[in-house]
């Protein structure tokens, strides 16, 4: 079980909540970017040839932002120089605003066969608020030309001014557009961010006004078909992202590009965020690692039990027993009293009770102590 991830850094204009490397006044570099992102993955290939991937996952960014050829040129040497399985998924980033009907049959001819759409909200003045360069109406045009095709859509919530009619008209016309799958994230003010003003200054909703709005959008999901299979993430039966399953699961993955990690073999590393560093060394022959380091057995054990307490399956016993031996209820016991509340055993899969999932960084907690 393993996963590819390609970093494209470029966008239009840079989001008042974007704290990703992205780069609104680079564009003119993306040819020369593909291209060495190509050189990346010829220069790893030889080291993970006896590797299968289930999913290529282009993210950025906006990777739509760029000429879709250098797009299908980055995905025909993925499939070139890696084992990718036969129909394994593969995603793209897309920005409504940056979408033409061209584009989607260049992505659908080299191989494209999931796109990711970042919508936010359907209210045109919060888009405004967030720094967004697509309205409604964009997203809407987007989704008629991806009709018949599978696609995600992200939702944020705990927005400024955002009511929960705001939310739900949010969803619904996610739902309506034909999407399989509506990833729903509370908006986060980072530090550094022109959006953290507005937290500092309580403009922005509180714990529990985003706890509500996180509950009153799961209804509604629920209500349309969606199944909450992690804490963020919903989707139609059968159109689960297996992408970000497998981070969940704890595969392991490959990045390429700037700031793009990787962990592979308990071997987590990350390449820098700096563009011109990443020329230089890509062009060097060299790679564009700037920080590694091995996960010990005690951190596997942490990253095992907190990422699949994320998701709505929950922990499985019987692999926790198999990956680090013993009995996971006893040598957790004393901790596990302290959320007994919070959890629920099914056979054999420990999870966190629905109601609490928004909270589960904090019951994770607990029991990790």
């Amino acid at each position: 079980m393993a996963g590819i991830y390609i970093h494209i850094p470029f966008c239009k204009s840079k989001c008042s909540y974007c704290d990703f490397a992205s780069f609104p006044d680079k564009l003119c570099f993306a040819e020369s970017y593909a291209a060495c992102v190509c050189r990346e993955m010829s220069k790893r290939s030889k080291e993970l040839e006896n590797y299968s991937f289930q999913s290529l996952y282009i993210g950025g960014g906006t990777p739509s932002v760029i000429d879709e050829n250098y797009i299908a040129l980055i995905v025909a040497a993925a499939c070139k120089y890696f084992k990718l399985e036969k129909g394994a998924e593969i995603t793209i980033e897309m920005n409504p605003g940056t979408v033409s009907k061209n584009k989607i049959e260049t992505y659908l001819k080299c191989g494209i066969n999931r796109f990711s759409v970042g919508l936010q909200t359907a209210v045109d003045s919060q888009l405004a608020d967030l720094g967004r360069i697509h309205n409604l109406k964009d997203f809407l045009l987007c989704a008629k030309l991806l009709k018949g095709c599978n696609f995600s859509v992200d939702v944020m919530f705990g927005l400024k001014n955002q009511t929960p009619e705001d939310l739900i008209k949010t969803i619904e016309t996610a739902a309506y557009s034909g999407a399989k799958h509506i990833s729903m994230y509370a908006l986060t003010p980072e530090d550094g961010t022109p959006i953290y003003t507005d937290y500092l200054n309580g403009e922005l909703p509180d714990g529990d006004e985003t706890a509500d709005l996180y509950a009153c959008g799961v209804k509604r999901l629920e209500e349309l078909g969606y199944n909450r299979y992690e804490v963020s993430n919903f989707a139609k039966k059968g159109y689960e992202s297996r992408h970000n399953l497998n981070y969940w699961r704890r595969g392991e993955y490959i990045g390429f590009g700037v700031a793009a990690s990787s962990c592979i073999n308990d071997v987590r590393f990350t390449n820098t965020y700096d563009l011109d560093e990443y020329f230089k060394c890509i062009l060097s022959d060299n790679f564009a690692v700037v920080s590694s380091e091995k996960v010990d057995e005690e951190g596997r054990e942490e990253e095992f039990i907190m990422l699949a307490l994320r998701t709505s399956r929950g922990m499985s016993l019987g692999e926790y027993s198999a990956l680090f031996g013993g009995d996971f209820l006893e040598k957790y016991s004393e901790r596990l009293k302290k959320v007994r509340e919070y959890i629920v055993i099914n056979g054999d899969f420990l999870a966190i009770k629905d109601e609490y999932l928004f909270v589960q960084n904090s019951v994770i907690v607990d029991i990790l102590g």
